[in-house]
């Protein structure tokens, strides 16, 4: 088993505690919040000279007013594509430079809502558009559980941050896996929400169809229940049935429909296969009705949702100096992104018909779920890579290929705008975590984080100190 770990976690105040624990000490007067927030401050000291996952740190500790908030007192970080006052955001790029934002986002006031303390801006590669938080000319974001190894993307700052120990919770969003792919690599909890569970951010709402989901990275699926429930006592969707506060596993017997392989034509590596059957395995233990199933939708819609991933990229190109600031340089963008833009100039005069086809994935998608409670699959189609392999710096073709090969199956629910979890349910034999994802109707997180409970009490995950 290699040994290049690289985590944070001490016989300090923080110990492995999750966000409740933590909220709990302070709430009962154990620890205060500023010892908890220089407690966190102190281990990122320690490991982000080596992790890379944190962009801008706050100079001081602005702690929530509310005491009775659920995760009072609870460090976190915010993702580097979300405003927060006092830290620039810049987006992973290196086109412009960010002024400070003199004020915090419509999302961040949410997330603070729930009483967390920010204590920075964790990385992201360019925009978001890659599945590796890699760049032309920085340091990359590493994987505590082996450096040489990807964090993901496109929340992969926050997840490394998670695994490793710094906090227990990190803001994350996610246009196309960028949640569940960085939580699949480091071995965390990661659900995306349905489509407005939360409040989007202003980039969100400018999408021809919106693919963005505002949510969290946790160690424990209770965090994540706890955060859900906190982020509704601040707004909450009346078009969407709540979430509440989920607080353990149900007791009904569910059907779940499995897919094995994706629909690009590139098999589930062997690896992975075999977490999937292990989780099969399981879930049949806890008396659910487990059954493959064929995927909802056909092999076209990844040149559809390829295509729209390139007009971000054009969008991003030619409206910068709008969007981002006057000083905004498209040559100062990446290979990658640069590639993405060019790709979609050649099919722009498909986008009406990719658009319509798009906004029909979430009738045939919705489908699955009137025969099936959740839908079982992998997170990714093979292992974690080692960095470089999905660096910007790689030809624009080659990298694409190897992206599409791998980030299969995620990018339905942004389309679709279903809810869906990545559980780390095994670990390949370089010892980077494997992540299997569940599916569920639109609106219906209560149902993702109850099997979530369930599987982590049987089958706890594997820590990253031990």
């Amino acid at each position: 088993m290699p040994t290049q770990r690289f985590h944070a976690f001490a016989d300090d105040l923080l110990a492995d505690h999750d966000g409740v624990s933590i909220a709990d000490l302070v709430r009962r007067g154990v620890v205060s919040a500023a010892e908890v927030a220089d407690a966190a401050r102190a281990r990122a000291a320690r490991v982000d000279p080596i992790l890379r996952a944190i962009v801008a740190e706050t100079t001081t500790t602005a702690i929530s007013s509310d005491t009775d908030a659920p995760l009072f007192g609870v460090p976190t970080y915010v993702k580097d594509n979300t405003d927060v006052r006092g830290l620039p955001t810049n987006y992973g790029t290196a086109a412009y430079v960010a002024r400070p934002s003199t004020q915090d986002g419509p999302y961040t006031k949410q997330l603070l809502s729930s009483g967390m303390t920010v204590l920075g801006k964790s990385r992201l590669p360019e925009f978001g558009l890659n599945a590796s938080t890699e760049f032309v000319a920085a340091e990359p974001t590493r994987n505590p559980w082996h450096t040489d190894y990807s964090s993901g993307a496109s929340s992969g700052g926050a997840a490394a941050l998670v695994a490793a120990g710094v906090v227990p919770i990190a803001h994350g969003n996610d246009g196309g896996g960028s949640i569940r792919i960085p939580a699949a690599c480091c071995g965390l909890v990661g659900l995306k929400p349905s489509r407005g569970r939360h409040i989007d951010g202003p980039q969100a709402r400018s999408m021809p169809i919106n693919l963005v989901s505002e949510g969290v990275l946790t160690r424990s699926v209770r965090d994540t229940a706890t955060y859900f429930a906190a982020a509704e006592r601040y707004w909450r969707n009346p078009k969407l049935p709540p979430v509440g506060l989920v607080e353990g596993p149900a007791r009904r017997r569910l059907r779940i429909g499995v897919i094995a392989d994706s629909i690009t034509g590139t098999p589930t590596c062997a690896q992975t296969r075999a977490v999937l059957d292990e989780t099969v395995t399981l879930l049949e233990k806890l008396g659910h009705d487990v059954r493959p199933v064929a995927p909802p939708i056909e092999p076209r819609f990844v040149d559809d949702f390829t295509l729209y991933w390139g007009l971000l990229a054009f969008t991003v190109a030619a409206g910068g100096k709008l969007a981002f600031d006057r000083r905004f340089r498209p040559g100062g963008l990446d290979g990658f992104t640069r590639g993405l833009g060019a790709r979609y100039r050649k099919s722009m005069a498909r986008t009406p018909a990719i658009l319509y086809r798009l906004s029909q994935v979430r009738r045939t998608y919705a489908e699955m779920f009137r025969d099936n409670e959740l839908i079982l699959c992998p997170v990714l189609v093979h292992t974690t890579p080692e960095l470089g392999y999905l660096n910007p710096t790689v030809p624009f073709d080659e990298l694409f290929a190897r992206l599409i090969s791998w980030v299969a199956f995620t990018p339905p629910n942004n389309v679709a705008g279903t809810p869906a979890i990545s559980l780390p349910m095994g670990i390949s034999r370089e010892g980077l975590p494997i992540g299997m994802q569940f599916s569920a109707a639109y609106g219906d997180e209560r149902t993702l984080l109850e099997i979530g409970f369930a599987l982590e009490a049987e089958h706890p995950w594997r820590r990253i100190q031990d």
